[in-house]
C-alpha cells in the first residue's frame, strides 16, 4: 500500500489496523534534542482515544504510547522516532455480518476494487483508528514547533445545524465541555440534538477549526507546495473530512476586492502586518506573519444502526444494520487530529524554508562575509 507517508523533511510513516496487534507511528526528520517523553504524546492521544463520553464510541482503549526509538534520556536523538500503540479490546465478532457486505458511505466496496481483498473488521487501515499513528506523530511536532513559540489550536465551530459564535468564543472552555467547543451555551444545545440523534438512531457530520500562531511570514512555497494547499492535502487526507477552507473560504467567492483585501500597516514592532485577515494567514502560498485559520467540514458517522439497503461481493441485493460501538459524530475526537495534520505540515514547511535565503545559511554554518 502506498500513500501512508508524509511529509518531506519532517516525514511520518503510520502503519496498523483497526483490529490487528497494534497500530503506530514512525517519525524520521525530527532535530536532535528536543525534550520529548511519552507523556507529551500521551496528552494528545487522550483527546482522541475513545469512551470519554456517550457521544463517543464504547470501545475500551487505553491508547497508551510506547516510544520504542529516537529518544535517550528524553531527548530526540535526530534518528527516526518510532512509536507503538497496542490494540487491547478488539470486538471483531460485532464484523462478522459485514464480511462479505458492502457498508454504505465506507470504503469496503473500493477496498475490494483495488486489492480485490480486505479486513472487514472494523475497516482495517480505513478505520478512524488509523489517525492515531497521526496524533502521536502530531505531538512530536507541535513540541518542535512549541520549542520555536509556535501553537497549534483545534476545536469544534459546529454540530449538525448548531454553531459556535465568534464573537463570544471562549478558549478556556474547549477543555470544559465534552464536545471541545469554545461556546458554553452552543455545546448545551449541540448535546441536546446528539442526544435526539441517538434516539433516532442517526449521526451527524460538523465542523472543526483550527488555528496556527506565531508561524513567521514566509513558510510555504510559491507553486505546488503552497502552505494553504499542503494545509488542505494534510487535512483532507482525514477519513470522513468531505470539505476544507482557509480564511474566509467559499465565502471569498461571493465578496468584493475592496472587501476581501487585508490592508497592511506597520505594526508596533516596525514591521508590515495586516488590518484584517480574510486570507487567513497566507499570501501567495506562504505564511503572512498572521494567525493561519482553517476549516474542515467532517460527514456524518456512516456507521448508524438503521437498516440501509446495500449490496454484497457477490452482486446481489441486501439489507444490513450495523453492529458494534461508533460515535454518533465524528467530530469531538476528530478535534486532535486535525491539529496534528496542521502541526505536522507547518513543521515539515518550516524546516523546507530553511534553505530558502543564501544569506541566513551562511549565517547559520557561520560563513557570513566580514
Amino acid at each position: 500500500m502506498s500513500g501512508s507517508v508524509y511529509g518531506t523533511i519532517f516525514k511520518i510513516s503510520t502503519w496498523g489496523e483497526s483490529h490487528g496487534s497494534g497500530v503506530g507511528v514512525v517519525v524520521d526528520g525530527c532535530p536532535a534534542g528536543l525534550l520529548l517523553n511519552e507523556e507529551d504524546i500521551q496528552k494528545y492521544l487522550d483527546r482522541r482515544k475513545p469512551g470519554q463520553s456517550k457521544f463517543t464510541t464504547a470501545r475500551s482503549e487505553g491508547d497508551r504510547a510506547e516510544i520504542l526509538s529516537g529518544v535517550f534520556e528524553e531527548k530526540t536523538t535526530g534518528t527516526p522516532i518510532s512509536i507503538v500503540i497496542r490494540n487491547t479490546d478488539q470486538r471483531s465478532h460485532d464484523y462478522s455480518n459485514i464480511m462479505d457486505v458492502y457498508r454504505p458511505g465506507h470504503a469496503d466496496y473500493t477496498f475490494d476494487e483495488k486489492y480485490g481483498f480486505r479486513d472487514y473488521r472494523g475497516g482495517g487501515r480505513s478505520s478512524g483508528r488509523e489517525t492515531i499513528g497521526r496524533v502521536a506523530a502530531g505531538a512530536v511536532a507541535a513540541k518542535l514547533l512549541e520549542s520555536l513559540w509556535i501553537t497549534v489550536q483545534a476545536y469544534t465551530s459546529a454540530v449538525g445545524p448548531v454553531k459556535i459564535d465568534h464573537s463570544h468564543m471562549d478558549m478556556e472552555e474547549i477543555s470544559k465541555n465534552r464536545l471541545y467547543m469554545p461556546d458554553k451555551a452552543a455545546a448545551a444545545e449541540a448535546e441536546s440534538y446528539l442526544e435526539d440523534m441517538m434516539q433516532r438512531r442517526d449521526s451527524c457530520g460538523g465542523v472543526v477549526e483550527c488555528v496556527i500562531r506565531g508561524l513567521p511570514a514566509g513558510v510555504g512555497e510559491p507553486v505546488f507546495d503552497k502552505l494553504d494547499a499542503a494545509l488542505g492535502k494534510a487535512v483532507m487526507s482525514i477519513g470522513a473530512v468531505k470539505g476544507f477552507e482557509i480564511g474566509d473560504g467559499f465565502e471569498a467567492a461571493a465578496s468584493l476586492g475592496s472587501q476581501n483585501n487585508d490592508s497592511f500597516i506597520i505594526g508596533k514592532d516596525g514591521k508590515p502586518q495586516k488590518v484584517t485577515n480574510h486570507s487567513g494567514g497566507t499570501l501567495g502560498g506562504m505564511s503572512d506573519g498572521s494567525t493561519i485559520v482553517m476549516r474542515a467540514a467532517f460527514k456524518p458517522t456512516p456507521s448508524i444502526s438503521q437498516v440501509q439497503k446495500t449490496v454484497d461481493r457477490y452482486g446481489k441485493e441486501q439489507e444490513i444494520q450495523i453492529k458494534g460501538r461508533h460515535d454518533p459524530v465524528i467530530v469531538p475526537r476528530a478535534v486532535v487530529v486535525v491539529e496534528a495534520m496542521a502541526a505536522l505540515t507547518a513543521a515539515d514547511l518550516l524546516l523546507m524554508s530553511m534553505t530558502s535565503r543564501l544569506d541566513r545559511i551562511k549565517k547559520f554554518f557561520n560563513k557570513e562575509e566580514i
